[in-house]
């Protein structure tokens, strides 16, 4: 059986460009790993079988959940898949060497979980980021202070450590360097206002984070369309904070991160719930304060708190 198995050097010339995150290259590994599957007819189990694994670790590594490709594996996979042995030598390796290297935030890893790594790979690798936030502001559009605030706060089932807290600011300000990059992203967020007269910090703090929010909308690829609090409900005011991302990489559809504040936020891909979730933004960037309108609410919340008294929320 002839199977296209596209590698790096193909993929880059069809989307991805050099220094895509190893979390993405995982996630394309895992979609080409289970196309050859399913062409194949092989089940699960048929596969595990070939390999010596679970087949649990089969559907771990066609999600993009592993860290690491042995090649033997690969090789035994490709066997029972039909692949023929140039493919395996010139497309499977080499992915898989790629997908196998650290990530800059290694060193993080002791506070970066599963679904967050994942979440930077997507932010590092998205041509375009849609959100929208309804709680608090976004973490790539975040103060210092602010961030610190937020993280002081977001576990109440575990003991305040600051050490741990100050490595998870740190991590995420690393995390906002890709803004200031020779080709960022396109960033479009919804905020709601009711999350900038939460006063997170205090007056001084949330002061200084309408600042930033207003310094970075006038960035040319960063778009901030506040939900004017005057507005009530609207179509998403039932749902947390959620985020369209569209990647590169013409192998991997728009993906889905969703939030409710209590666990890990989900990713999903299923077309027809990233359609509803793209509907939902279509309409949220309707409804909302367009980008002129937005800056100047903006000024309004950043006099707002620069008058409050200190020690009060506003």
């Amino acid at each position: 059986m002839q199977v296209q198995f596209a590698n790096c050097s193909s993929a880059r010339r069809d989307g991805l460009a050099a220094g895509d995150p190893p979390e993405v290259l995982r996630q394309i590994l895992g979609a080409q790993l289970k196309e050859l599957r399913e062409s194949a007819g092989r089940s699960y189990l048929e596969a595990a079988r070939a390999v010596g694994v679970s087949e649990a670790t089969i559907r771990r590594m066609e999600a993009g959940q592993a860290t690491r490709y042995l090649r033997a594996s690969l090789m035994a996979l490709l066997d029972c898949y039909g692949v023929t042995a140039r493919e395996k030598a010139e497309a499977v390796q080499r992915l898989a060497d790629e997908a196998s290297q650290p990530s800059w935030w290694h060193p993080y890893r002791d506070v970066a979980p599963e679904w967050l790594r994942t979440r930077i790979g997507l932010d590092e690798a998205a041509q375009l980021i849609r959100g929208y936030a309804p709680q608090h502001v976004p973490d790539l559009l975040q103060t210092e202070e602010y961030a610190r605030a937020l993280l002081h706060a977001d576990d109440p089932l575990t003991a305040p450590d600051p050490e741990r807290t100050e490595r998870r600011v740190e991590l995420r300000m690393r995390r906002q360097a890709l803004l200031r990059r020779e080709e960022p992203p396109r960033l479009w967020i919804v905020l709601d206002e009711t999350a900038l007269r939460w006063p997170v910090g205090g007056p001084k703090v949330m002061g200084d984070q309408v600042a930033r929010l207003l310094e970075l909308s006038a960035l040319p690829h960063v778009t901030l369309q506040l939900m004017p609090y005057e507005l009530g409900p609207h179509v998403a005011a039932g749902a947390g904070a959620f985020t369209v991302f569209r990647v590169r990489a013409r192998e991997l559809p728009d993906i889905v991160s969703s939030e409710n504040g209590l666990t890990a936020p989900s990713i999903d891909t299923k077309r027809e719930h990233v359609a509803r979730y793209q509907a939902a933004l279509d309409h949220l960037c309707a409804q909302a304060l367009q980008a002129s309108a937005s800056r100047d609410r903006l000024g309004e919340l950043h006099a707002h708190w620069s008058d409050a008294p200190h020690g009060t929320g506003g």
